[in-house]
């Protein structure tokens, strides 16, 4: 359902309740065009991120030596604008 933003603002309490009891999304509009979302949160906040994921990958896998590579890379890496600076 879209609201505009005069109207979210004067009844945020009733849709956040909408949103988080019934899993609504609303839309708010700002002169007609969607500028935000109320959407429920995820049912297990954390459990999507990458690095909380078990048994894809072995500790000696190749992946882990090509990770550990770009970081020492990353290290030493010195950002152009700072090189145009020094000189």
């Amino acid at each position: 359902m879209d609201y505009s933003v005069a109207e979210a603002k004067k009844h945020f309490s009733e849709l956040l309740s909408r949103v988080a009891f019934r899993g609504e999304r609303i839309t708010i509009a700002k002169r007609g065009k969607p500028v935000a979302m109320l959407v429920p949160p995820a049912a297990e906040p954390g459990l999507d991120h990458p690095g909380k994921v078990e048994g894809w990958l072995e500790n000696n896998d190749p992946f882990f030596k090509i990770v550990d590579q770009i970081v020492r890379n990353r290290q030493r890496h010195f950002p152009r604008i700072l090189k145009s600076r020094k000189g």
